[in-house]
């Protein structure tokens, strides 16, 4: 047997209490609008100052080489915070690498590095390369020899020109940036140094937009891709003598 049906006066009274219900609830909802509304700042939301560095870090994720090929000191790790600080005369870039980097001591001794700027293909080996330092000794074997992290990841490290340090070898490996260092004065306050490239290569197959695309830390272990590119070069009549 079916279920009995509602008569029309309790039909009545449900649907009445219903629309009660839902004008309480929409009044709810238009008060919860207006709070949020209310939170906003000509249309802004707060933001915490603290993350802030999520909204301008997504420059390209980066790899740093020190030490000496030669004598077989050479290092690798990851970098996320960098900025070019000036175009020309000399050309300088600014990388933050602290004393709680293995790479610090020697980047400190010998002032000299290689920026590694690696294609998208390369993000998972890049991110692993960066969760882990020199001075982490390996624990599979009860062994007190430090990680190499060349071995450990099948990196090739390849002889520089002008620097001790190695370039970052491989297809998937758009750039390497031969640099030396030019300014310490923020160093001991802000971790902060100022490099200047002596040399640069860069791969004819991953050049950027052309092959390559490189990609970003977003601050939060996600990271952005390189994708369309936008060309205004006629817009930007003040910086002319920087395009190609």
């Amino acid at each position: 047997m079916g279920p009995k049906r509602k008569s029309q006066e309790d039909q009545s009274e449900t649907s009445s209490k219903q629309q009660k219900a839902g004008g309480r609830e929409n009044l709810k909802g238009g008060s919860s609008s207006r709070s949020q509304n209310a939170d906003l700042h000509h249309g802004f939301e707060s933001y915490p100052p603290s993350k802030v560095y999520r909204l301008v870090e997504p420059g390209p994720v980066l790899m740093v080489t020190t030490g000496s090929l030669a004598d077989d000191t050479h290092n690798v790790m990851t970098i996320g915070f960098h900025m070019v600080m000036q175009h020309e005369s000399p050309p300088l870039i600014g990388i933050c690498l602290g004393p709680w980097d293995a790479s610090f001591a020697a980047l400190k001794k010998q002032r000299e590095c290689v920026l590694a700027v690696p294609d998208v293909e390369m993000a998972g080996t890049v991110v692993d390369v960066g969760n882990c330092s020199a001075d982490d000794e390996v624990d599979d074997d009860d062994s007190e020899t430090p990680i190499n992290k060349w071995q450990r990841f099948g990196l090739e490290a390849v002889p520089a020109v002008k620097v001790k340090a190695p370039l970052v070898g491989g297809n998937d490996v758009i750039a390497n940036i031969e640099c030396v260092v030019e300014d310490t004065k923020m160093v001991s306050k802000y971790s902060m140094w100022v490099l200047k490239p002596v040399k640069a290569w860069i791969n004819p197959n991953k050049k950027p937009g052309e092959g390559g695309r490189m990609f970003h830390h977003r601050g939060d272990g996600t990271f952005v891709v390189d994708g369309e590119i936008l060309d205004l070069k006629d817009r930007m009549v003040k910086w002319q003598e920087y395009q190609d």
